[in-house]
């Protein structure tokens, strides 16, 4: 899923984000830039919200912010992103200005898809598949998933692929293994996602409150197949069950820009550091007040489990506890710990 360079990046942005605390680097950038979108999910209301575009003007103003560098992975999303209707000339631009961005999809208009990769070459494209076909029209309230299955089989061969996936009220671990072997069948990537409620997507159910007795037990053994999900998932259980708390490192280096123009601290929370229609992105991201809010944020929160942060944060430590001890860790970092046992080691933990 990554590769060693990836960490590495990583690894000097963080060094350079926390020596230079207003003068922060971005390793990612994701542009909601429509709320617009034809698919109608029930883990997701971002359908009803009223049309709101960032415009190729707004995006071009926010890519020549310092805080983006060309190290900088920026993702196209919305909504449905290829509904925007300056979608075309916006991939144009980054294909020539910023190559390094990525594509996010339903692929309910697969051609569009698929005329999209091959003219504008993201550098990934990332495709929502949530379960079978039955799965499929019940969670997101349309027939898509013979066309998900086009594009897959399309462009498999011609770009780096990821399936996404969300746990979520709406389905269950045997669609997650279904999907896994769907990924595996392919030989593409694919992440999992665990269902949080966001302000922004106006979601209202709550995963924490459906029935999930013997959790662990019910994720499937393929997933040992994937890159980068099995401790998440896992540790989603430890999370829910307050056993689990780590400080939210990503803020630091991992931003959003809603299709109004804000920039929440977070993907999760409702607080606003911002807006590109009157600051910078730079004097948004870097001033003395938003890094204030944070630091608070950071310290503070622990409250939510949303793939988009927290596998930043995950990554982060267990990459630190292959080189020092967890208390020396501790000491810079501040106290954390993975479940119940405050002393235990993420490799304990795991192998245990």
């Amino acid at each position: 899923m990554y590769r060693l360079s990836d960490y590495v990046q990583n690894g000097l942005i963080f060094v350079n984000n926390m020596v230079r605390p207003h003068h922060k680097v971005l390793s990612q950038l994701m542009l909601y830039a429509t709320t617009k979108c034809q698919s109608r999910c029930q883990h997701c209301s971002i359908w009803r919200k009223k049309e709101e575009f960032l415009t190729l003007s707004d995006i071009k103003a926010i890519m020549h912010s310092k805080c983006v560098t060309p190290a900088t992975t920026v993702g196209l999303e919305g909504g449905e992103f290829l509904l925007h209707p300056e979608a075309e000339a916006i991939m144009e631009w980054f294909k020539s200005n910023h190559p390094n961005y990525t594509l996010l999809s339903n692929c309910l208009a697969p051609l569009k898809v698929i005329h999209a990769v091959r003219k504008y070459r993201p550098s990934h494209l990332y495709v929502s598949l949530d379960g079978d076909k039955d799965t499929y029209k019940y969670m997101r309230g349309c027939n898509g998933y013979e066309k998900v299955i086009e594009v897959v089989e399309t462009l498999k061969d011609e770009v780096p692929l990821s399936l996404m996936f969300c746990l979520s009220p709406w389905n269950t671990f045997k669609d997650m293994e279904y999907v896994i072997n769907v990924a595996k069948q392919y030989g593409i990537d694919v992440r999992i996602g665990i269902y949080g409620t966001m302000d922004f997507f106006d979601t209202t159910a709550d995963l924490l409150s459906a029935d999930m007795k013997h959790y662990k037990n019910q994720i499937p053994q393929n997933i040992h197949d994937t890159a980068e999900n099995y401790d998440f998932v896992v540790l989603y259980d430890e999370w829910r069950n307050g056993n689990l708390q780590l400080r939210c490192q990503s803020i630091f280096s991992e931003l959003v820009v809603h299709s109004n123009g804000n920039v929440p601290v977070c993907q999760n929370r409702n607080i606003i550091l911002g807006n590109i229609h009157d600051n910078s992105l730079d004097e948004i991201f870097n001033s003395k007040q938003s890094y204030k809010t944070q630091c608070r944020m950071s310290h503070n929160c622990n409250g939510c489990w949303i793939n988009f942060h927290r596998k930043y944060d995950i990554i982060l430590l267990r990459n630190f506890e292959k080189i020092f001890p967890k208390r020396m860790i501790e000491k810079i970092y501040g106290k954390y710990h993975w479940c119940k046992n405050e002393n235990i080691t993420y490799k304990k933990y795991f192998t245990s």
